[in-house]
C-alpha cells in the first residue's frame, strides 16, 4: 500500500508542479519543471494509459498543466493569511500532501476542479481538436439540478417559446472526463485505503463546485432590440468563485474513518449524516503550523508579514500564534506618473515609497 501510494502522489505532484514551485530533481516526490514532454516522461511507467494521451494529444497535456497551475494559485489566494498558505516550496508542499488533513482536502480538490476548468475553457475557445462549444441537447449535464438557474420563460404571440439552446455553451463533461482521467488515480486494481477514499473524495468534490455553479447566459436577437428570441446557453462561473466556495467546504469539511467493510468511509462524529459528494473530508487533524517541522512539512509562522491591526486571519495575534511581532520600515522605488507617447510608449518615472511592515517574529 505504501509503494502504490507513494505512486499515487508522485504522479500527483507531477500534474500540480507549477512555476513557482522550483525544481529540486534528487528529491523523492518533487515536481518537474512542467512541460508536457516531462510530464508523459514521468507518467508512462507509473500509468501506462496515458502513454497514447502524451504521444497524440499533447496540447491537451497543457491544458491539464495549465489546470493544475490555475488551481494553486486559487490555493494562494485563499490561504494567503492563514499560517499555512499553500506554500510553494516543493519539500514542503510534497510532504504535506503525503497527510489526510484539511488542507490536502482543499489542494486535492481545488486542484480536480483547475483541470477540468482549464480544459472545459480551452474546448471553448477552440484550442483543442478533441471539443468544442456544446449545447445543452448534445450534453448529458444535468441542467435542472435544484442549484442551477433556471431560464426564465415568456410566451410570445404566436410562438411555442421565445428562447432556444444555442451559443457556444461549455463542455464540462468533457473537462470532467479529463479530470477523472489524470487526477483519479487507484493505486492498486480491486483494493481501495482510506487515503485513497478521500483522495477521490476530494478530488469529485472539486468538480462537483463548478457543476453545481453552473450558468445560464443568453443572447437576444430581434429587431431594434426586441428579444422576440434569445439564444441559451451554459457557462462556467469564474474559477474565484469555485474557489471561495470550496474555501466554504473547507471550514465546513467533516473527518471520518474507514467504514467495517473497508471500501467506504464514515463520519467520526455519529450525529452527522452519511456524507454527500460535495463536501471535503479528512482523517487527521492538522498540526497548527506555528513552528518550523521537516517532517510534516510545516514551514512556520516566523518573518511572515501580518497586520497589527487585524484580530482574525492575517492578523498578527493569530498569524504569530502569540509569540509576537516587530515593526519595520522598509524603503523600495516602483513606477510612478506613467504617461502614454504615441505611439506606442510608456514612460514612468521611479518615486522612491515608505512602507510600515509587521513581522512575526
Amino acid at each position: 500500500m505504501m509503494l502504490s501510494m507513494q505512486k499515487h502522489l508522485f504522479l500527483v505532484l507531477i500534474i500540480l508542479n507549477t512555476t513557482s514551485i522550483p525544481l529540486l530533481p534528487k528529491v523523492d516526490g518533487n515536481p518537474l519543471v512542467m512541460d508536457p514532454n516531462s510530464i508523459c516522461r514521468r507518467a508512462r511507467p507509473l500509468v501506462g494509459r496515458h502513454a497514447d494521451l502524451c504521444q497524440s494529444q499533447p496540447e491537451l497535456i497543457q491544458e491539464v498543466a495549465k489546470g493544475a497551475m490555475l488551481g494553486i494559485r486559487e490555493c494562494q489566494h485563499q490561504f494567503l493569511n492563514r499560517r499555512w498558505n499553500c506554500t510553494s516550496q516543493s519539500r514542503s508542499f510534497a510532504k504535506i500532501l503525503q497527510q489526510d488533513i484539511r488542507e490536502t482536502a482543499f489542494v486535492y480538490a481545488i486542484t480536480a476542479a483547475g483541470v477540468l476548468h482549464a480544459v472545459t475553457q480551452a474546448c471553448s475557445q477552440g484550442k483543442l481538436p478533441q471539443c468544442g462549444c456544446v449545447t445543452l441537447q448534445s450534453s448529458s449535464e444535468t441542467y435542472h439540478d435544484s442549484q442551477t438557474e433556471e431560464v426564465p420563460k415568456q410566451v410570445y404571440p404566436g410562438q411555442d417559446r421565445n428562447w432556444d439552446w444555442g451559443g457556444c455553451g461549455d463542455d464540462v463533461d468533457f473537462g470532467y472526463e479529463k479530470s477523472r482521467q489524470f487526477m483519479d488515480i487507484r493505486q492498486r486494481k480491486g483494493k481501495s485505503d482510506i487515503k485513497t477514499l478521500i483522495d477521490l473524495h476530494n478530488n469529485e468534490a472539486g468538480r462537483l463546485a463548478i457543476r453545481i455553479q453552473m450558468r445560464t447566459e443568453c443572447k437576444c436577437h430581434g429587431l431594434s432590440g426586441s428579444c422576440t428570441l434569445r439564444s441559451c446557453w451554459r457557462k462556467m462561473p469564474l474559477f474565484r468563485q469555485v474557489g471561495d466556495h470550496l474555501m466554504q467546504s473547507f471550514h465546513a469539511a467533516v473527518r471520518v474513518m474507514g467504514g467495517n467493510d473497508g471500501k467506504s468511509l464514515v463520519p467520526i462524529n455519529p450525529d452527522i449524516p452519511p456524507l454527500d459528494a460535495n463536501v471535503l473530508i479528512y482523517s487527521a487533524e492538522s498540526p497548527d503550523f506555528c513552528q518550523a517541522n521537516q517532517r510534516t512539512g510545516t514551514e512556520g509562522t516566523q518573518g511572515r508579514v501580518c497586520n497589527s491591526t487585524e484580530t482574525g486571519p492575517g492578523g498578527c495575534d493569530s498569524l504569530c500564534c502569540g509569540k509576537g511581532f516587530a515593526d519595520y520600515t522598509v524603503e523600495y522605488e516602483e513606477n510612478c506618473l506613467c504617461q502614454f507617447h504615441w505611439c506606442c510608449v510608456v514612460q514612468c518615472q521611479k518615486c522612491s515609497v515608505r512602507k510600515d511592515v509587521s513581522l512575526c517574529l
